[in-house]
């Protein structure tokens, strides 16, 4: 494998969904901000009361998750070497490629509106034929079927504890991806869960996603001799 594909599952980052659009905390929101309700990102810092009806909801609204965490991976050694693929794959169900040259927003704010264009348009730049970000309806078992596999190193607490190395050395020989929740709360699906041919955790308590991914990278470096 020369390249380590980081997928994060059933990530937290999502327009506003149509059920809550007319909810006052996301009208007050999207007033303040001139967007349509369904065109801001939902965030539970600011539509937690919107968010009690939701299915999941203890795993939605988090997108600044994918933000620190991109910020990390993108940032890697490991990418700029050209060894690390990033792919989001979203709570509902959208997959989020990303061109490994892209410069993520440091500030939040930007990237909040980056996303929500992303999401909207379906690319960003919207007019480029080589967008850096692209958005595309698709489940899980649909984005495996796309990198051409049926099996993935799966990142959950619960799995058995082993080191980031091993991590690694498991994905690199046996060119599977390694993929890392990009929810802060719950498991993962039925659905990711299938997938996993290991399970591993490497600690043994909960680590918020960017440490997990930082963690990983960082062993994949030294490993594949990107890093002394």
């Amino acid at each position: 494998m020369s390249v380590i594909k980081v997928v994060l599952a059933e990530s937290a980052i999502e327009l506003v969904p149509r059920e809550i659009a007319s909810h006052p905390s996301v009208l007050s929101t999207a007033r303040r901000r001139g967007k349509s309700p369904t065109e801001i990102l939902l965030d539970v810092s600011l539509h937690y009361h919107a968010m009690k009806s939701l299915r999941n909801r203890h795993k939605r609204g988090r997108p600044d998750i994918v933000h620190v965490t991109l910020l990390e991976l993108l940032s890697s050694p490991l990418n700029l070497e050209g060894k690390l693929e990033v792919i989001v794959h979203t709570i509902n169900d959208y997959v989020i490629r990303i061109d490994p040259t892209t410069r993520i927003p440091r500030n939040y704010n930007r990237f909040v509106g980056l996303i929500e264009q992303l999401l909207k348009e379906g690319r960003v730049p919207p007019d480029s034929p080589k967008p850096l970000m692209e958005a595309v309806a698709m489940n899980f078992s649909s984005l495996m079927k796309e990198l051409g596999t049926d099996s993935v190193v799966l990142l959950d607490e619960s799995g058995e504890l082993v080191s980031t190395e091993e991590v690694c050395r498991v994905a690199i020989s046996e060119s599977l991806p390694i993929v890392i929740g990009g929810f802060p709360h719950g498991e993962f699906s039925p659905e990711v869960k299938a997938f996993a041919k290991y399970t591993y955790s490497i600690y043994h308590k909960p680590l918020d996603t960017w440490v997990v991914a930082s963690r990983v990278v960082s062993a994949c470096e030294k490993i594949l001799k990107v890093m002394p």
